[in-house]
């Protein structure tokens, strides 16, 4: 027979490990079923009609998502303006004059609130519309899970410590993902979020014009519209797959095999060093980009949920209750 001191540490390391699952646990694709059920008919509605308007909202909707789940977890806090006593996270250097799409939230917000009044919360539907503009693009749909609430502060400092900047190596792409509980196999297969949407000329300047890794004719062209002196047109656009910009596909990947990654920080997935072969695996396989992309951003959704009596469901996603 077991002795009891082994059967007491059996008990604490299970107790451990529960405690470490709950918050995700409590996740369910379910969650609103009875108390919402028409909640994703509602904001796949005002999704699409965004995306219809403005075929680059589908990218920026995503990247909220991305962006609000790497500071303190997937808590609606990057929706927050700044108050009296914190300032949010829309000024940090990532977010400024870059992240968009809070007034389509906005929208999404105002339809759910008119269906079920006080029930979900503003992570959840960044989490909802994220995938839903993934398929609205073309890519594959995922099971979203549910539960999560709204956290009653933000932080400036975390957005600006832990969201990789496009100057990142591959190192730090690695470290910066891994601090938050994703593997490298993640960080590739997230990063093919960047077959969609639009950056600029700040984030991809030195690249164009100082690296050594970037097809020159790709180079040319783009800076074409990024001039080199820095503070002259800083905020022209590109858009981040050459080739489909608003469309969901593996392209992205390609790109990089070319040497026509627009960020430092693409280029190094496929720069000789450990993530080249999944780089060429989904160059040549857009299912098993859907699938590890879809697997990615359930994992991700995961990150420190706020649940139970946790945080808040918020009237106003910009502002506490």
């Amino acid at each position: 027979m077991a002795s009891s001191s082994s059967i007491a540490m059996a008990t604490l390391a299970l107790v451990v490990l529960l405690l470490l699952g709950s918050s995700s646990a409590q996740l369910s694709t379910s969650y609103y079923s009875s108390s919402c059920p028409d909640l994703f008919s509602t904001v796949s509605s005002v999704v699409q009609s965004a995306i219809s308007k403005e075929r680059r909202m589908g990218a920026s909707l995503l990247r909220l998502f991305f962006h609000d789940c790497f500071v303190n977890g997937c808590d609606g806090s990057i929706l927050l303006d700044d108050t009296s006593s914190f300032t949010g996270e829309k000024t940090a250097n990532p977010n400024q004059n870059s992240v968009r799409g809070f007034d389509v939230v906005d929208d999404i917000k105002t339809a759910v609130e008119k269906v079920c009044p006080g029930v979900v919360s503003c992570a959840d539907i960044l989490a909802i519309a994220a995938r839903d503009s993934v398929v609205t693009l073309g890519g594959q749909s995922w099971n979203v899970k549910l539960g999560r609430r709204d956290s009653t502060t933000a932080s400036l400092s975390a957005a600006n410590n832990n969201i990789p900047p496009p100057s990142s190596s591959l190192r730090n792409l690695i470290s910066k993902f891994s601090d938050q509980g994703l593997s490298t196999k993640d960080l590739v297969a997230l990063s093919g979020a960047h077959t969609i949407g639009q950056a600029r000329c700040i984030t991809f300047r030195a690249h164009i014009y100082n690296d050594a890794n970037i097809d020159s004719g790709f180079a040319k062209t783009r800076q074409s519209n990024c001039p080199s002196t820095a503070g002259s047109g800083d905020n022209n656009l590109a858009p981040l797959d050459l080739q489909t910009p608003t469309t969901f596909d593996n392209n992205y990947y390609k790109n990089l095999i070319s040497t026509k990654g627009l960020l430092h920080s693409d280029q190094e997935l496929y720069n000789g060093g450990s993530t080249d072969s999944q780089v060429t695996a989904y160059s040549n396989s857009p299912s098993s980009f859907y699938s590890d992309f879809a697997a990615a951003m359930i994992k991700m959704g995961d990150i420190s949920p706020l649940t139970g009596s946790s945080g808040e469901i918020r009237k106003n996603c910009r502002k506490i209750n």
